[in-house]
């Protein structure tokens, strides 16, 4: 029988049986574990690493938001890894993955005969995880009736098995949740409990969007591209200049993990040539073929207009200007992308010097930066600068 990589637990740990293949527990073993890889040099990624050091200093429940693809559990495991449980489990499960009949049992376990296949007793795992950390990934997935159960969990940290008569004890477990829905419009929607919502949102952490990192593009597909070559017993290729162009270019909407993807692909259908344009997958290089929609100029000032007049012009600040109308719904994500960009040009790409023209305080560059991570509307800095240089 194979054994289990060092570090790694079986699903099924002390004989009890788990029909569920998106269970998995990782417990650290601090001799031989090297922490996941969080690679990038960008802003957003300082930012990132800056929000994963805050959560873990804490001991507070986390919300992990982002697109998919980006790296949610490796910025779970993070955050675990550099806190206080840190030699404690960590167990994950992805609740979009689980049915709604087996997710309760696979998280606060059953009684034997509780249902059809209930042979023995079986322990969840927010008992496998007391004294560590659970990780729910893909939580906005989760059934009405679910989130009842795991509210109740989360505010009494009480442990009911499916088909016991009793509450039988008491866990103390760190719940880290993830999603990559908009659990704001889903509460109004009705689809998301609101008092769940605010039950797990303590310490949120936003996970940035590849096309939002444009400077870790070549540093991310070079490392994987390099490990994947190495897999196959073969030099790296050199890319050539349009595809290296062509992946800064691309808007990557699976993010890292469609990046790692398309690098295996190129490591193992070409291996030992120059990497040319036409290697690489054809929704890459349609996607970049797509001429850029043109908007005409309006005849009237926009909102975004007279938010950068009364900044530049009559000398009011970002938070007056911009940001107020913004939290009223006076202005609109493209309206800030918009004045964000306008900025970025007259300042080569600095945000700092961004800073300093939107009238805005030293002390306020970390909060400026914060607000538009939070809303989607921050721009990557490198398609401003009159000279384009390689990996920072």
């Amino acid at each position: 029988m194979k054994k289990p990589a060092k570090g790694f637990v079986p699903a099924s740990p002390k004989g009890y049986g788990t029909s569920s293949s998106d269970l998995r527990i990782v417990e650290r073993d601090p001799a031989s574990d090297a922490p996941p890889l969080l690679l990038g040099e960008s802003p957003a990624m300082d930012h990132l690493r800056a929000d994963i050091q805050s959560a873990a200093r804490c001991d507070a429940k986390v919300l992990i938001t982002g697109e998919t693809g980006t790296g949610k559990e490796i910025v779970a495991r993070l955050i675990h890894l550099q806190g206080a449980r840190t030699k404690q489990p960590f167990l994950a499960i992805n609740c979009a993955g689980v049915p709604d009949s087996l997710l309760e049992s696979e998280l606060f376990g059953h009684v034997r005969g509780s249902f059809t296949d209930a042979y023995r007793d079986k322990p969840g795992l927010a008992v496998m995880a007391d004294r560590g950390t659970l990780f729910l990934d893909e939580l906005g997935e989760m059934s009405p009736r679910m989130q009842g159960v795991l509210l109740r969990f989360l505010e009494t940290g009480e442990i009911h098995r499916l088909g016991a008569d009793r509450i039988e004890q008491k866990v103390n477990v760190r719940v880290i949740a993830a999603t990559n829905r908009n659990l704001r419009e889903r509460v109004a929607s009705g689809d998301f409990r609101e008092d769940l919502y605010y039950r797990l949102n303590v310490a949120q952490v936003f996970v940035p969007p590849l096309r939002e990192r444009g400077e870790d593009i070549a540093l991310l597909f070079g490392h994987y591209f390099d490990r994947y070559c190495h897999g196959q017993g073969i030099s790296t290729p050199a890319l050539s200049s349009p595809v290296s162009e062509l992946l800064l270019a691309y808007s990557w909407p699976g993010n890292v993990r469609e990046l790692k993807n398309v690098a295996e692909r190129i490591a193992v259908r070409h291996p030992d040539a120059v990497i040319q344009i036409e290697m690489l997958p054809r929704e890459m290089r349609s996607a970049t073929e797509e001429p850029l929609p043109q908007t005409a100029a309006p005849k009237t000032p926009s909102a975004a207009d007279r938010a950068w007049t009364e900044m530049i012009v009559q000398g009011g600040s970002f938070w007056t200007a911009v940001h107020a109308p913004f939290m009223d719904r006076e202005l609109t994500k493209t309206d800030v992308r918009d004045i964000i960009k306008r900025g970025l040009q007259e300042t080569q790409g600095s945000y700092r010097k961004l800073a300093e023209m939107f009238h805005l305080k030293a002390s306020d560059y970390k909060r400026l930066l914060a607000f538009l991570y939070q809303h989607d509307c921050h721009l990557p800095f490198h398609p401003f600068r009159e000279e384009k240089k390689g990996t920072v």
